[in-house]
């Protein structure tokens, strides 16, 4: 049970912290020195393959042009910039991508480096800045209710941290860390059908989170279900391949659900 228990709350997420992402327009090979560029205003640069021409009928016996040809005159109505789409305006910052979107992307990046992490070291890096993000939700409300939980959990007082976690699920239903915060609370009042319940929920919104998967891994394993912990678990390891603890708990039960290899 000691065990179980350090190894749940070892999958708890770290403080929050903001994440940003950079995007890089440069177009490759010297693009943007304006040679075999079509230029839409609005978008940036796009290079044409070899041999194509921005405008203008292509004279097979000639070759390929190396500059963009002026367009012509009779080009022009084609235009369709609308004249009142103040982005495009010269000065008007770029539209920004949703908050969501920048999340995913992030998460998606992150969890790449993850997989790819080369020892133990380099992979709690890669959790630090996971659980930084999933512990962010958008709200700033929310956002203090849940320092709050956590300020009271860490005083072993579990039942105002219950109360205020019951909150943070209620104002943000979406947040994938309010449920699998409250399912780690749950399971340490002994209440560990309530835990699975919202450990499985957590996993409906962020089906990467490998606490909720530790989390569920250790709930069936106490309650005798070995198969459906193992299948958990490696779930888990396969998220998060340099965790000692979750691949020490695979082949434990692996040796109990399968037996021992001939």
């Amino acid at each position: 049970m000691r065990r179980a228990l350090a190894l749940l709350l070892a999958l708890s997420a770290a403080a929050p912290v903001g994440a940003q992402t950079r995007r890089d327009e440069r177009l490759p090979n010297g693009a943007d020195s304006g040679e075999n560029v079509l230029r839409i205003p609005g978008l940036p640069p796009i290079p044409l393959p070899p041999g194509a021409r921005v405008v203008g009928p292509r004279d097979d016996d000639a070759p390929p042009p190396r500059s963009v040809a002026p367009p012509p005159v009779e080009a022009k109505p084609v235009e369709t910039k609308p004249t009142q789409t103040k982005p495009d305006a010269p000065g008007q910052p770029a539209q920004r991508l949703p908050a969501a979107v920048v999340r995913k992307n992030v998460l998606d990046e992150l969890f790449k480096r993850l997989a790819a992490a080369r020892d133990l070291e380099e992979a709690k890096g890669v959790e630090g800045a996971i659980e930084r993000v999933w512990l962010r939700s958008g709200s700033d409300t929310t956002d203090l209710l849940m320092s709050r939980a956590l300020a009271v959990w860490q005083a072993n007082d579990f039942s105002l941290a219950r109360s205020l976690l019951d909150r943070v699920v209620a104002l943000e239903p979406d947040w994938a860390e309010g449920w699998n915060k409250r399912a780690t609370l749950r399971f340490l009042m002994d209440d560990p059908k309530g835990a699975q319940s919202d450990a499985e929920r957590a996993l409906l919104l962020e089906p990467r989170h490998y606490g909720a998967l530790a989390g569920l891994g250790i709930i069936f394993e106490q309650a005798g279900d070995k198969k459906r912990a193992l299948e958990a678990l490696r779930k888990a390891r396969m998220l998060d391949p340099q965790r000692k603890d979750i691949a020490d708990k695979v082949e434990q039960l692996r040796f109990d659900v399968e037996g021992r290899d001939i």
